[in-house]
Formats: C-alpha cells, sequence, structure tokens
C-alpha cells in the first residue's frame, strides 16, 4: 500500500522532453487514486512549463489545478492570469490552456474527471512515465510502462505508436514496424497524419514497410 502521506518533492519526477522544462509528479499512480486524476507539476526555474497547451474536448474532462507554491501565469483560450500561491484555476472541456511558472520552485496540483462517468486513469500517464524513462536511458523500464498502458488500452493506437516510437529509437526496425503496423490497424488515419514527421521515427523515413504503413506509398516489403 502507497504511503498516506508525503510531500510532492518526494514523488517520483519525470521530466518530460520538448515541453519547456515540464516535470510530471505521478500523485494519482502513487497514492493508487481510482475516484479521479490528480497530478503535480513543478518548475525549478521561472519560464519553464508546468501544464502543456491542450484541451479536454475530445473525453469532456473538467479540471481544476490548484497553486500550492509559488507563482504562475495560466493562459485560458488566449488571456493570460496571474495565479500565485493559493490561486485556483477551473477549466471546464473545451478550455485551450497552459501555464508557466513566474517563480523559481513553483508547483501546481491538477485534478479533474468526468462529470456523470466513472473514472479511468489516462493513456497519456503510461505515455510520459515512459518517454521520460526512455530520454533518461532506462530501456526496459520504459518499456514496462508502455506495455502497461497497452494492457490497460489494448484496443488504442496510442500505446502501440508510442510503443513504435521507442523501439525505433532504440533502433529496433522489426519491433517498431511491428507496433506500427497495430497502431494502424486500429487507426490508419492517425498513423498516417502523425507518424510522417515524427522525429521519432527518424531511422525509418527511408523504409518502404513504413512508407506503406504511413501512406506515403503503395507498396509493402523490406527495406531497401
Amino acid at each position: 500500500m502507497s504511503e498516506d502521506v508525503v510531500r510532492i518533492e518526494e514523488l517520483e519526477q519525470y521530466p518530460i522532453e520538448g515541453q519547456d522544462g515540464l516535470t510530471w509528479r505521478p500523485v494519482r499512480r502513487h497514492f493508487g487514486i481510482q475516484a479521479f486524476g490528480v497530478n503535480a507539476y513543478t518548475a525549478e526555474e521561472a519560464g519553464q512549463r508546468l501544464v502543456e497547451e491542450h484541451r479536454e474536448s475530445e473525453n469532456g474532462h473538467e479540471e481544476l489545478y490548484v497553486v500550492v507554491a509559488g507563482r504562475a501565469r495560466f493562459v485560458l483560450d488566449g488571456e493570460s492570469h496571474n495565479a500565485p500561491a493559493g490561486t485556483l484555476v477551473h477549466c471546464v472541456s473545451g478550455t485551450l490552456r497552459e501555464a508557466f511558472a513566474e517563480e523559481p520552485g513553483t508547483t501546481v496540483l491538477g485534478i479533474g474527471a468526468k462529470p456523470g462517468e466513472a473514472f479511468q486513469p489516462s493513456g497519456w500517464e503510461w505515455t510520459f512515465a515512459g518517454m521520460s524513462l526512455l530520454n533518461q536511458g532506462q530501456e526496459e523500464a520504459a518499456r514496462r510502462e508502455f506495455q502497461a498502458g497497452i494492457e490497460a488500452y489494448p484496443d488504442a493506437w496510442q500505446g502501440y505508436y508510442n510503443l513504435a516510437c521507442a523501439e525505433a529509437r532504440l533502433g529496433n526496425r522489426d519491433a517498431a514496424l511491428e507496433n506500427l503496423a497495430r497502431a494502424a490497424e486500429i487507426d490508419q488515419e492517425v498513423v498516417a497524419k502523425y507518424a510522417p514527421d515524427d522525429s521519432d521515427f527518424e531511422s525509418l523515413k527511408g523504409d518502404r514497410e513504413f512508407l506503406a504503413l504511413t501512406g506515403q506509398t503503395g507498396s509493402r516489403g523490406s527495406s531497401a
């Protein structure tokens, strides 16, 4: 059983590449919370990102952000808001939001769920953990995260796609193409949309099988 009392800075931390210093700390996973989503985001330096730019329009989640330390700047549908410690920021589904630290040591707690439905952990948790571990050189731990995400959502394209990204980055062509093919079976359109320009697949850009899976050619076969 997880500890009942813990400080945010004692939680695991997962720096997220390409997100301006965004660091995720998994509150829900640490405690095994099943009723709602809750996570912490920390910034050691001013200017670092606390909340990635996104909407929740597809899944209908409501979110409440609580600034628990430091001072943040939230941007909601293009409007900037000063948010010192103690500020509550409520985002209904569809709100375009992002946040940045205005002071070193800023921490934001994010709480969310979809009204009227039993809560289910989002697949992005495994993606964040897996990609962060991969960037830290922890290959087997990263694979375990991606596999756990696939087990939780076996009919979702995202888990297979992200594992394909990881295998491609590690130079494992066959494993990358196998997982990308599974993602394409589930949603060919989204794979064709994202994979061709995804830098994670740089090692496969000239591969004929990759080109076929991503809709860039009609032929299938091994690389030349």
